[in-house]
Parts: C-alpha cells; structure tokens; sequence
C-alpha cells in the first residue's frame, strides 16, 4: 500500500462505494447566499449513511482487505460516527469487528453502533476518554491479527473520503470558487484536496477546524504533526489532539488557508442551520459554514461549496449550544459583583444598573466570612449586543464592584 494519496485511489473507491453509500445532495443555501451576496451551497453528508460522511472512509478501507485480512476481523476505536461506519461495513460484508469506545460515549451512540453491526461487532469500553479508546484498540490489532480500521491517517480511508470532492465536482454546475472542508485528523480535507487539485486546481480550498482543537494549525507552525497540550472536546467530531503523518503533508502541499472558528460561532450556525434551514447539524457538521460567513467576500468570484459533515447530535446538547451562542453574539454576559451585606444593595442593582430589556438569567449569592461584603455570579442577557456599552458604564458609575468574566477565562469553563 503506498502512503501518498493519489485521484487513481478516490476514483476507484467511488466505483467501490457507488453501490452502497448515498450521493448525497449538494443544494443551494438561501440564508448564507443571501449573507454572501453570492452563491453558497451545502454538500449534505448529514444525510449519508450513519449520517456522517465517516461511511466512506470506513467502507472503502474494510471493502479492499483481501480474504486473509477480512478472516482476522477489524478493530477500530471511536466516539461515535467512525464506529458507526465501521458497524455498517462489518454487517455489510460479513466481517467481524470489535469497536472500542470511551466510557463517556453516550448511551444512544453505543445503541446505534451496535443496531448497525448486530451479531458481527462487539462493543468494548476502552478507558475513559478516545486516546485511551485508541491505545486499547492498537494493542487488540497487534494482539489479535485484527485490522486497525483508522479513522483519518490511512489512504484507503482518505481515498473514501475524498469521494465526497469527486461528487462536489460532478453535481457542480459551475466549478466552485471555494470549498469549505472541516477538519479533524485531515482525511476529509486530504481526500477532497487531492481530488480537486487534480480536477478542479483553480478552486480555493480552505480547512475549518475548531479554535479549541486546532490541531492542523499547530503542525503547520511545527513542520509536522505535534500534539496539542490542551484540547476542547466541544465540537467532539473535529476535536484531535494530533494529526495525521499521512493526512499532513497532503493539507500542507494541497491547501490553501486553514482557520480556527471559535465554539461560539459554530453553535451560533448550528442553531441557523436548524431554525432557518430544517438542518440538523452535529458541531463539526456546523464548521464549514461558520467559517464561511468570514470568508463571504471570497463568493464574489464564483460558488462556495461548504460540506456540511454530519448530523449525529444528541438532542440534550442544544442548551449548551444556546448558551455558547449568545455568549458568542454578545447577547449573554457574566459578572461577579460583590454586594455589600446591607438591606437594598440588590434592589439598587435592579433599579439602577438593570435598563430596559437587560435580564438577570443566573444569580448566584454566596457570603462569605466576611460579614461586610459577598460576591455573586450574575449572568444577563441582552436585547441586542451593543448594549453592553451602556450597560458597563452604569456598573461603573454604581457603589458595587463589578468584575466581568471575559469568555476566555477559566472560570467561564463552569458557566457551560
């Protein structure tokens, strides 16, 4: 098997695929062509097979074992949509395979991946987070003989991938000016790049991944790929600690611009997406389009293709979702304020520093052995985001002492 990508590969994973998964839609998107001033379509992997485009990959690389492979069975290790596509393989094509998820993947995700595999997987707890999820399912494949199915860092699964470029290009009437790719590990963007280069090479191709994982960021600044210190699991698809050794050189070489989209603006079209556009998107799903509205001038010069990647979002996520979003949007604000330990000091705050339309939405009183003074935590929500200025003056001005908790500060991690 060779390490570099080729279009040869995609092509032939597409003729592998073609029976199987879904072509999905690329369709036009009122909402963000109205924002752009230019057209702007969605490549629907939301509605794929285990909606996500995670399938493609899957398939392709347990769809091109050869027999001795297929009669040790696979081995693969994810929080949802990877195993999800590996559970339909296994049942698919008669091969047995064993997933290993995280303790912390939720019960509905471990219910999907099993309905999909039925009597061919088996699903084994594998630690308490991915890396530890990862590290088991390695040792299983050198223990066993089984194949390690990988989710990102493999051709035969960036080839699948890439499927999702060559059908961009077929269902596109006019060449698109921009395609818009989120980015995890890199197989998705791998794959679509090398198949646009090839066909498509005056087409500007821009990665998306999340500012709190931006890991391909960091092994474009290192040279390579470099684990990240810290990571925000937030937007759960895209969030890799590390890159590919495959996927990298590819993004380096193939892609234009790679940029960061803070958690907030990904929930923010997340919620678009569902209010305005009947989508219902999974974080990483929302990426790409949260990256296009700061890259709209750029639809100007021809169509933006963003891939919408997957819609694997558990429904009891949404709140979080609402609150980053208006934190993000300015609409949401929070504060300690110290009130002095007097009858009225709250009733001035209301009176006072509260204007019309500016709601309390958390209070949180704590005293404290001194028995002059004692913070609370306030949250208020505004009616619209310029107000804040107004709003900050009059605390200000007021006897209370007020510290605003910025969104970038550790203890904004409890409010979510």
């Amino acid at each position: 098997m060779t390490d570099r990508l080729t279009a040869a590969m995609i092509s032939q994973a597409a003729e592998r695929l073609r029976p199987v998964v879904r072509r999905t839609a690329l369709e036009p998107n009122e909402r963000l062509s109205g924002l752009a001033g230019g057209q702007v379509l969605l490549k629907r992997e939301d509605a794929q097979l285990c909606r996500s485009y995670k399938v493609r990959g899957a398939f392709n690389l347990i769809a091109s074992l050869a027999e001795g492979e297929r009669r040790r069975g696979v081995v693969c290790a994810s929080a949802g949509n990877h195993g999800q596509g590996v559970a339909f393989a296994c049942a698919r094509l008669g091969i047995d395979g064993r997933v290993y998820v995280p303790s912390t993947t939720p019960r509905q995700k471990r219910e999907r991946i099993a309905a999909l595999g039925g009597d061919r997987v088996e699903i084994v707890v594998g630690g308490g987070t991915y890396d530890e999820a990862s590290t088991a399912a390695h040792a299983d494949s050198e223990n066993t003989g089984a194949v390690y199915v990988h989710p990102f860092d493999d051709v035969r699964t960036m080839a699948g991938q890439g499927t999702v470029g060559l059908e961009i290009l077929e269902q596109s009437g006019e060449r698109p000016h921009t395609v818009v790719v989120p980015v995890g590990g890199g197989g998705l963007i791998s794959g679509v790049a090398v198949w646009l280069r090839e066909h498509s090479p005056g087409t500007r191709i821009v990665g998306a991944e999340p500012a709190g994982a931006a890991s391909m960021r960091a092994a474009l600044d290192h040279g390579g790929p470099h684990a990240l210190p810290e990571l925000d699991t937030f937007v759960d698809g895209a969030a890799v600690g590390r890159v590919g050794e495959h996927t990298f050189p590819l993004v380096k070489d193939l892609v234009d611009e790679i940029v960061a989209v803070d958690e907030g603006a990904v929930c923010t079209e997340m919620l678009d997406l569902y209010q305005s556009d009947g989508i219902i998107a999974e974080p990483a799903g929302a990426l790409a389009g949260a990256a296009a509205r700061e890259l709209l001038p750029h639809a100007a010069g021809g169509p933006v293709v963003c891939v919408v990647s997957g819609g694997n979002n558990d429904v009891s996520r949404y709140n979080e979702v609402l609150e980053r979003s208006l934190v993000h949007i300015g609409l949401r604000h929070y504060f300690l304020v110290t009130f002095p330990q007097r009858p009225g000091a709250l009733r001035h705050f209301l009176d006072e520093v509260l204007g019309e339309g500016e709601d309390i939405i958390a209070f949180e009183y704590v005293k404290k052995n001194n028995r002059d003074t004692g913070p609370a935590l306030v949250g208020i929500e505004l009616e619209r985001a310029a107000d804040i200025d107004s709003l900050m003056a009059r605390m200000k001005a007021g006897p209370l002492t007020v510290e605003r908790i910025p969104p970038g500060s550790p203890l904004f991690t409890f409010l979510l």
